[in-house]
């Protein structure tokens, strides 16, 4: 005894360290790809190991996720990074001073953000055009110009750019790299790859989590030469996801299929609801046959997401009191989550967005941003309803008009084909299984 305590078992320290844990025994058929987290490993001699020398510069857990993401996408190699910014920035560093950038001008703020107040100060400079308009993206094009850098469909006014177009008319002025944000539809529902990008970046945040919990994001390619340039950045600026996300997205990954299919199968039902509306002037979705891109989208896509924007015919208060009303979805910022999220970009998502640029792009205070997740169609619905409502008949009580019968099956409106999968109606659109009828809204084709 020392000082009246029993002394501590010899080699406690060691065995808690070492016991069981020997990194050969590493080896299993487990169907889940196990956690990793260690952070480094087990040289056989100096410069000699399995595959893994520092958790940095690759996890195993990490290298599944990206195997799976590269196969999704139709790509070689895909790499995770801390966030989507994360990856758009790793992308942008493959550029140099005196490069420049042409970006879609209606983008995600956030990489709006970082072209304006940080890329264009590292001396790369950025021009901001209206890229579905292909002369002016032609005129856009420098000497200089290095990399164009699309959204489609863009947000939050859901424009859609003509990649295979885009494409062809860039690759003609030299080697300028294409890179798509594709984060709106997931390689589920568009493959910028198969049209000729070089690069697709995600916020993996969104649809490809799907569950509101993990903050990463991903650059997939087809090329070894660019692949190369992201593996040594991806390394060298540290922007890795932990082990324990990177699991949590491959996880969700295995529902991201059905997933999507309730989110854009939902979403077009309350678009065309939303666009049929009095005090609703305008409903952003390409799956509408109103939407001046939809023949595009049509070409490209397999269907859109639950992610659109409408405008409605009111003012600020107005806007402030729909999203004020709302009961089911949720007013709060991003998208692709299991829960309805609604949002008004003018004060929130692109608030940072200099007000001459929201200006002049049209998103105005009258501009809603929803992202219409897993629920029950008629709960949605109603919820717009009643909140519109109260928005513009202050003092009227809400009547719920929407009935559970008017919701009804249209599986005539589905062609299948090799077995349960369903594809696009001659038309395009993207099918939804149910169709609404509201109130004395009139029952039109969208």
């Amino acid at each position: 005894m020392s000082g009246g305590f029993l002394k501590p078992r010899p080699g406690f320290a060691t065995a808690a360290i070492h016991a069981g844990q020997e990194a050969e025994k590493w080896k299993s058929a487990a169907v889940v790809p196990p956690i990793v987290t260690s952070t480094t490993f087990k040289q056989f001699a100096p410069a000699e190991h399995s595959g893994y020398d520092y958790g940095r510069a690759g996890n195993p857990m990490r290298n599944t996720l990206e195997e799976c993401l590269a196969a999704l996408d139709g790509g070689i190699y895909a790499f995770a990074f801390a966030s989507g910014l994360g990856a758009i920035t790793s992308v942008v560093a493959m550029l140099s001073k005196g490069d420049h950038i042409v970006a879609t001008n209606d983008l995600y703020s956030g990489t709006n953000r970082l072209f304006r107040n940080v890329v264009s100060r590292l001396g790369i400079d950025v021009t901001f055009v209206d890229i579905s308009d292909l002369d002016d993206l032609c005129s856009s094009i420098q000497d200089s110009t290095k990399m164009i850098w699309i959204e489609s469909p863009t947000n939050p006014l859901m424009k859609v750019i003509d990649i295979g177009k885009t494409v062809r008319i860039v690759k003609r002025r030299g080697p300028i790299l294409i890179v798509v944000d594709n984060t709106l539809l997931t390689p589920y529902l568009q493959r910028p790859l198969e049209f000729g990008a070089d690069i697709v970046v995600y916020s993996l945040t969104k649809y490809m989590n799907g569950h509101s919990d993990v903050i990463m994001g991903a650059a997939v390619v087809d090329e070894v030469a660019i692949a190369e340039k992201l593996r040594f950045l991806q390394n060298t600026m540290g922007i890795v996801p932990s082990p324990f996300d990177c699991y949590l997205v491959n996880r969700s990954l295995k529902t991201l299929a059905l997933r999507m299919e309730r989110h854009r199968a939902t979403a077009i039902i309350i678009a065309r609801f939303l666009e049929r509306h009095p005090f609703v002037d305008e409903v952003m979705h390409p799956g509408l046959k109103s939407h001046k891109h939809h023949n595009i989208a049509k070409r490209q896509t397999a269907g859109h997401s639950g992610v659109f924007s409408f405008r409605h015919a009111g003012e600020l208060e107005h806007s402030k009191k729909i999203l004020s009303s709302l009961k089911v979805f949720t007013l709060a910022e991003s998208t692709g989550g299991y829960e309805s999220l609604a949002e008004l970009p003018s004060m929130m998502t692109h608030a940072s967005v200099p007000e001459q640029m929201r200006t002049e792009l049209g998103i105005t205070d009258t501009l809603i941003r929803l992202s219409v997740g897993l629920e029950d169609v008629q709960d949605l619905v109603k919820d717009l309803d009643q909140a519109i409502h109260h928005a513009f008949h202050e003092n009227e009580a809400y009547v719920d008009h929407i009935r559970p019968s008017q919701i009804r099956p249209s599986m005539d409106q589905f062609r299948f084909s090799g077995g349960l999968s369903e594809e696009p109606n001659p038309a395009g659109s993207p099918n939804p299984p149910n169709e609404i009828q509201a109130g004395s809204a009139q029952n039109t084709q969208s």
